[in-house]
């Protein structure tokens, strides 16, 4: 029988077709068996997972239901068809999607796993008036944030430490209103035992070892990779040594930023001195 192989780093399709067939070979689950259980031919499952068909959004979430796969595939699919997003970040958002840990260190806004939708929404608004983005792709945009962040109320949900530069809570990104509610649901987040919130406050100065945003993905079986963005796209970083030196700054920003008491007072001071 002829097998073949997919590279994942090819297309995002690929990547979509390794990921199903790895999860329904780790069932023990046919092809015929896997489409008699979703409603799809084993042909057509055939054919995602060779990459020569796209799936669409019913077959994702009905394989994420039977699979067990916690809407990985369903995240992934939104990254085939969202044209709006950068260039790269689809594949880490898919990894996102099945790691243990999620590290991220935000140098200017709050990060998009823990926005509100208002907030969310004044971005993607802005991005339009810019001509970044069209209006349809805006709307692709919180729609594919509002299924990333389905992750955090999985009944297994990753762990998720947060660092977020001082200037993520004092920019007041769509106006007040919206400021103070992303602030309030900041600091409800502080309660969440899955979730580590820090401030690298402005007083860290030249000290803060990141002057970009960067986040780190721990899988289960321990492996770590990096994601960093450029102005035209993302990048996901593989490299043993260079995520070994993310790691290390990382550990570093996490001793110097205010401890978790320290920064939920901070939160609550920034929402308050907001003028309503």
């Amino acid at each position: 029988m002829n097998r073949k192989k997919l590279d994942p780093q090819s297309s995002p399709r690929a990547a979509f077709g390794r990921r199903l067939r790895t999860s329904r070979e780790h069932l023990g689950l046919t092809q015929d068996q896997l489409g008699g259980l979703i409603g799809y031919s084993d042909t057509h499952i055939s054919a995602v997972e060779t990459a020569l068909k796209s799936p669409t959004r019913d077959f994702a979430q009905k394989c994420d239901e039977v699979l067990g796969a916690e809407g990985t595939l369903e995240t992934m699919w939104w990254g085939l068809k969202a044209a709006a997003l950068l260039d790269g970040f689809p594949e880490h958002a898919a990894q996102e999607s099945r790691a243990a840990q999620i590290r991220v260190f935000e140098a200017n806004i709050v990060p998009g796993l823990l926005q509100t939708g208002s907030y969310a929404a004044a971005l993607a608004a802005a991005a339009v008036r810019r001509g970044r983005i069209t209006k349809g792709q805006a709307d692709e945009r919180l729609k594919f944030l509002a299924n990333r962040q389905r992750l955090l109320q999985r009944p297994e949900p990753p762990m998720l430490h947060a660092v977020l530069d001082e200037s993520c809570i004092r920019r007041p990104i769509g106006g007040v209103a919206v400021m103070h509610d992303q602030l309030a649901h900041l600091e409800d987040s502080f309660a969440n035992p899955r979730i580590i919130l820090q401030i690298s406050p402005f007083s860290l100065a030249e000290e803060a070892p990141f002057r970009v945003s960067m986040t780190l993905l721990t899988f289960a079986d321990r492996s770590v990779v990096g994601y960093s963005e450029s102005l035209e796209r993302g990048y996901v970083m593989r490299t043993p040594g260079a995520v070994a030196a993310w790691e290390e700054d990382y550990h570093r920003l996490q001793v110097e930023a205010l401890s978790k008491r320290a920064s939920q007072a901070m939160v609550r001071k920034a929402r308050e001195e907001l003028a309503l």
